[in-house]
């Protein structure tokens, strides 16, 4: 991962930098983290509303037990 950090103000030195640096990668990676786990834990809404397809219907004898005229 390869971060972009610009540095607009004030005059830090090499060490401010390097610890501004390690904080950032540190917290984008523990919120990448914990949105790849969140987001395999439970479905989606969109997920949890689909029914599912029903299976095929054969004719055959017997097949139709269930339907009375």
């Amino acid at each position: 991962m390869t971060l972009d950090i610009r540095i607009l103000g004030g005059n830090p030195g090499a060490e401010e930098v390097a610890a501004l640096t390690a904080v950032v990668s540190a917290v984008l990676e523990e919120l990448a983290e914990n949105n790849e786990r969140g987001a395999s834990r439970y479905p989606s809404a969109w997920q949890r509303s689909q029914r599912q397809l029903r299976g095929e219907v054969h004719a055959a004898p017997g097949s139709w037990r269930g339907f009375s005229a």
